[in-house]
């Protein structure tokens, strides 16, 4: 290979075409004789084609390269990027030997370097991990003195993430998104490398996540899944968006599409070596299993999740409730709420906490847990977070006997879930207020369900006993084979019940026909 093919590996790594950049700078002609520039090069190149190994392998030889130069600044760099790379698939103790070894050269350096910010980043995660979010703070803050004394964005916009976090966990909310606001734009600027721009976009979407906020969750979610296609070569971080993008598909009721999106993550995620966000994916097949009544599948993959470091509250106890099982809910959802070590986490399990307590009778502790997750929602700024308070409010409230206080709180819930485009959830609201509704004597929820019937001249929606059998296996998550096989019918007889059912409800899709059929109460 000749100095123009070098520098054609180069053109090709500055333009991101990875996978040409990568087999250029690794063609046995030439990979031995690279010095410490084009090993980052190679090392970066391999880490955005997920290819784990060969990133370690060519950080390794970069870092020989700059100690076999005397260059020890440069050799602190690969050091740390070796460590952090073994950190990041769970590899302690070969991190913790990388990452020692970057220190000790900065110790003989003897001046400051922007090594020192960088290392303070396992520092910073470690703290936030062990629940230190104070010292977390402390570490963030002092990395971005460091990116400020030498003007570097990539650390000074990792600075800004974890600050923001940090933040969020001490429950100064506004403040904390405002500095993941700041850091998401310098990545849209094309301030941040691109090894590190997946990893900023994903860590700020999930704090966007812990808080409810689910406009800008879905804002930076197509922004990741728009950076990722621009790559198509590139792998770290797609798998992640998937997940996100899963997420979201499941609350929005599009659950065929989430099946296919969250299969396609597992894939990706599964590895060798296996990444971190495996139980997360593992945790929303669950709960779309869950959703679509396949409880054994759905417990199957808690358990995964589990497995993979994801805990599968309060999924799980949901689960074992819609099971029938309230006891082994309360004691599941209880020892999760006991437990949580933050407000974040708190925050997420007190919605399914009031259902739950409801289920089980415990109307005290059900008020006021309802009580507090409405304090936290008060100031929040999240139509998604409103939406559980209130809805569970309402639902406390028509458990005791309240039913025209409950109204308001319940229709409340419908409106923001409504706005948020939740089909599934708010038809499961207005079912409550049908509840509600009845028990004032009022007769209209009665008629809109009498209008499913199969009387002439009832009104509305006019289905067979045939195609109300069909919707309701439909809204339990049924294929249309699984449907033909438990009904002993053909698929084409299958097929043609779902179109005169969309037909008759004037729906356009699956979930539609779902979040009608648990808004009249036909399942």
């Amino acid at each position: 290979m000749t100095t123009d093919d070098i520098e054609l590996a180069r053109e090709a790594f500055e333009q991101q075409r990875w996978s040409e950049a990568f087999t250029r700078l690794s063609d046995p002609n030439v990979s031995g004789s690279l010095g410490f520039a084009d090993l980052e090069r190679l090392a970066q190149a391999a880490h955005m084609l997920g290819r784990s190994r060969d990133r370690q392998k060519a950080g390794e030889r970069a870092y020989a390269a700059a100690l076999a130069d005397g260059d020890l600044e440069h050799a602190a760099w690969a050091a740390f990027w070796v460590g952090f790379g073994h950190m990041q698939y769970g590899e302690i103790a070969q991190g913790g030997g990388w990452l020692g070894r970057s220190g000790g050269l900065l110790q003989q350096i003897g001046e400051p370097t922007v090594v020192e910010g960088y290392l303070l980043i396992p520092a910073g995660l470690g703290s936030l991990e062990e629940g230190s979010v104070a010292e977390a703070r402390d570490a963030f803050e002092a990395m971005g003195e460091i990116a400020r004394q030498f003007r570097d964005r990539d650390l000074a916009t990792i600075s800004l993430l974890g600050r923001g976090d940090c933040l969020i966990r001490m429950g100064q909310r506004r403040e904390g998104i405002e500095l993941l606001d700041e850091a998401m734009l310098a990545v849209a600027s094309g301030d941040v490398s691109p090894v590190n721009v997946g990893l900023v976009y994903c860590a700020a979407i999930e704090s966007y996540h812990q808080v409810f906020d689910l406009r800008r969750a879905q804002e930076w979610t197509g922004a990741l899944a728009a950076w990722c296609d621009a790559q198509p070569d590139a792998v770290p971080f797609r798998g992640r968006c998937m997940v996100y993008r899963t997420e979201l598909m499941v609350l929005h009721g599009q659950w065929d599409a989430a099946a296919d999106e969250v299969r396609r993550a597992r894939d990706r995620l599964a590895g060798p070596p296996v990444e971190p966000s495996l139980g997360e994916a593992d945790y929303q097949q669950a709960e779309l299993d869950r959703l679509r009544g396949s409880f054994a599948a759905s417990a199957a993959a808690y358990r995964r999740a589990a497995e993979h470091g994801r805990r599968p509250e309060p999924g799980l106890a949901l689960l074992r409730l819609a099971q029938g099982r309230p006891v082994s809910a309360l004691a599941t959802i209880r020892r999760a709420v006991n437990e949580a070590a933050d407000m974040l986490t708190r925050q997420r399990l007190l919605g399914p906490y009031v259902e739950i307590l409801v289920a089980a009778g415990d109307l005290e502790s059900a008020r006021l847990a309802a009580t507090e997750l409405g304090q936290l929602a008060v100031g929040a700024d999240s139509p998604l977070l409103d939406a559980i308070a209130a809805g569970a409010d309402g639902a406390v409230r028509l458990a005791g006997g309240a039913h025209a206080d409950s109204l308001d709180a319940l229709r409340r819930a419908w409106a923001a879930w409504q706005s948020i485009d939740a089909t599934y959830e708010a038809a499961r609201v207005r079912v409550l207020i049908a509840h509600a509704c009845r028990e004032l004597g009022d007769d209209d929820a009665a008629r809109v369900r009498r209008a499913f019937g199969t009387q002439p001249g009832a009104g509305g929606a006019q289905l067979t006993g045939r195609e109300l059998e069909v919707l309701r296996l439909l809204a339990a998550g049924r294929t249309n084979r699984e449907i033909a096989g438990q009904l002993v019918i053909s698929e084409r007889t299958v097929d043609r019940h779902v179109s005169n059912v969309f037909s008759k409800l004037d729906v356009q899709s699956r979930s539609a026909a779902t979040a009608y059929a648990y808004e009249h109460e036909i399942v």
